[in-house]
């Protein structure tokens, strides 16, 4: 592996960050992981997290760290992932303390299992024993992503947030220590 880093958004990459959101809308993906990009209109509006998404959750808000997810070889965005440094109740139930995605050209290369198993080592770092991280029971490829990075499946819920297509929430507990 090794291909890609994880980095802090920096305004070399605000270019790549809106192409990416672009991208994402126009094939009506999920934005996971993305910190609320596709609701704005700009980089720098997107890279206020802390006020955006706390004005925007209001008390349901958990501070989260944002990583860029770029390939090392030509400094391409090929994917954005986030930790959330706790979990409200909705996060506990659906969305889980990580999520992330890759752009639609670089999905199938093996990104998400090198960008989950970076972020795994970050939360090492912030002292966290276990993480929640969810996706769709349709999403075979994350539910691999997350079992190869040693994802232990607790249970499916029933989506009663509408976050997936086919109704089911599958949440999964990686072990962090």
């Amino acid at each position: 592996m090794g291909r890609i880093k994880l980095i802090i958004p920096t305004e070399e990459y605000a270019e790549q960050v809106m192409a990416y959101r672009e991208m994402f809308l126009k094939n009506g993906d999920s934005f996971d992981g993305c910190a609320g990009l596709e609701d704005v209109g700009s980089y720098e509006e997107w890279f206020d997290f802390e006020n955006r998404l706390s004005a925007k959750f209001g008390d349901a808000y958990v501070p989260s760290t944002v990583c860029l997810a770029v390939r090392k070889e030509d400094h391409k965005l090929v994917g954005m992932i986030d930790y959330r440094h706790k979990l409200s109740d909705f996060l506990l139930r659906f969305g889980g303390n990580i999520g992330y995605s890759v752009l639609p050209s670089e999905r199938g290369k093996g990104y998400a299992k090198e960008m989950l198993g970076l972020m795994i080592e970050k939360c090492r770092e912030f002292g966290a024993d276990k993480v929640l991280v969810t996706c769709e029971k349709a999403n075979v490829a994350s539910a691999k992503t997350i079992i190869e990075n040693g994802g232990a499946l607790e249970n499916e819920v029933p989506d009663e947030a509408g976050l997936s297509k086919c109704g089911i929430i599958q949440r999964y507990w990686i072990d962090v220590r």
